[in-house]
């Protein structure tokens, strides 16, 4: 295939071990079977592998996930009486200027990749907040939901763990995909046609984590959940390429110990928790241990495929210069402050009353904030996030944007 360069790539992941650091909600436990005594264990793994570059000139986008590239399938789960999270004021005041089911203050990730490739915003599969209409998806639907995990519903209820987000899981969409796809193509060739010349995008695992440690689940059980969200990722990239997608978008884990929602529900007295950014530590390193659990599993996935574009996008270390020096990007409201809740300082977070309900109110200009919600960045963080996956040197292999339209609309061009 022309459109695919073969290059030989060195690939080194540092793989950690960690210290553990007491935690409030007796989450205090050693992560027994890949921790030692040390702080850091930095171990060199270097892999030789022949990895294609990513293929541009998409046609389409192809979402799956969850709150991260929901773009308003929330809506569909959400009833007038019992609305639920990102559909109410003030997400979307500053791009949409009203709610449209991102949960942001403005246009998410998705949003920008979309526009950067010259391409309209991906619809969500449940119709947003328009669902009498019908949804256009000729150039490619997102299936992501607020709340969504990677394991189904079954693995959280076998461990006694509260699920309010029922019927979403990774699972759920790659079968709302399937059951779309006849209506989209029509031939299995076509559909292969449709789905190699489309990007993909599969963002998972931040609700497994969330999910479990809210429910007073240990660090070293959550820890051990990894292989198996890793895992179903996996599967369901196979999947994918069974049915014929050839360029794949994996993101990784953000750095969760510095989301306001964790440094508010884990606030510690023990200043050793937190790093110099003011981030809490053990929330961070299980974030990397995913990430790099996650980006040996999709080295073994090349392998295995080599004529596909596995692509991993880096969130944690694309986002990370925000916190530790967030007046260079001009968050000069700082990283760690959320800029709507219900909370008081110095985070503005409360774990109960979430942003768009009252008393939650929202800070004016969002875009000097790196944080919207808590949980959620703003559009001018996600902005610059976008800009290092497809600018910068936060994918691996790196994303091919060379054919990127140069006929593009103002409203599409340079992340406006």
């Amino acid at each position: 295939d022309e459109s695919l360069h073969v290059y030989k790539k060195k690939a080194f992941i540092n793989l950690f071990s960690f210290k553990v650091f007491p935690v409030a909600f007796s989450m205090v436990s050693s992560f027994s079977y890949f921790l030692h005594r040390h702080t850091f264990l930095r171990i060199s793994l270097i892999l030789t592998i022949s990895t294609p570059y990513a293929i541009g000139c998409y046609t389409s986008i192809f979402g799956f996930g969850d709150s991260l590239t929901d773009t308003g399938n929330s809506y569909h789960f959400s009833s007038p009486s019992y609305p639920r999270d990102c559909v109410l004021p003030p997400y979307g005041e500053t791009y949409f200027h009203h709610p449209t089911g991102r949960c942001c203050d403005g246009r998410i990730i998705i949003d920008f990749i979309a526009q950067n490739f010259g391409l309209p915003f991906v619809p969500p599969y449940f119709g947003g907040s328009n669902a009498s209409e019908a949804a256009d998806f000729e150039k490619g639907v997102n299936f992501a939901v607020v709340g969504a995990p990677t394991l189904d519903d079954s693995f959280f209820e076998e461990r006694g763990i509260p699920n309010a987000f029922t019927n979403r899981s990774m699972r759920c969409q790659l079968s709302w995909f399937k059951d779309l796809l006849p209506s989209l193509c029509l031939t299995s060739s076509n559909c292969k046609k449709l789905l190699q010349s489309s990007l993909i995008i599969l963002e998972f695992g931040g609700n497994d984590y969330m999910r479990a440690l809210s429910a007073g689940k240990t660090v070293e059980e959550v820890q051990s959940y990894v292989p198996l969200v890793v895992n179903a990722i996996s599967s369901g990239i196979n999947e994918l390429i069974e049915l014929g997608a050839r360029t794949i978008m994996v993101p990784g884990s953000l750095p969760l110990g510095c989301l306001p929602y964790y440094l508010t529900y884990f606030i510690s007295s023990d200043e050793e928790e937190y790093d110099s950014s003011g981030c809490l530590i053990w929330p961070n390193k299980l974030a990397q241990y995913h990430n790099e659990q996650l980006q040996i599993e999709l080295n073994q996935t090349r392998q295995l495929h080599p004529h596909s574009a596995i692509i991993y996008a880096d969130f944690y270390n694309a986002s990370m210069p925000f916190y530790i020096s967030p007046s260079k990007f001009g968050f000069t409201k700082g990283a760690l402050a959320a800029c709507c809740g219900a909370g008081g300082p110095p985070y503005h977070v409360s774990t109960s009353v979430a942003c768009g309900y009252p008393p939650a109110t929202a800070f004016e200009d969002p875009f000097l904030y790196v944080n919207w919600d808590g949980f959620h960045l703003t559009e001018a963080a996600y902005r610059l996030l976008t800009k290092g996956l497809l600018e910068g040197p936060y994918t691996i292999p790196r994303i091919n944007t060379s054919c990127v339209s140069t006929v593009v609309s103002a409203e599409y061009s340079d992340f406006d």
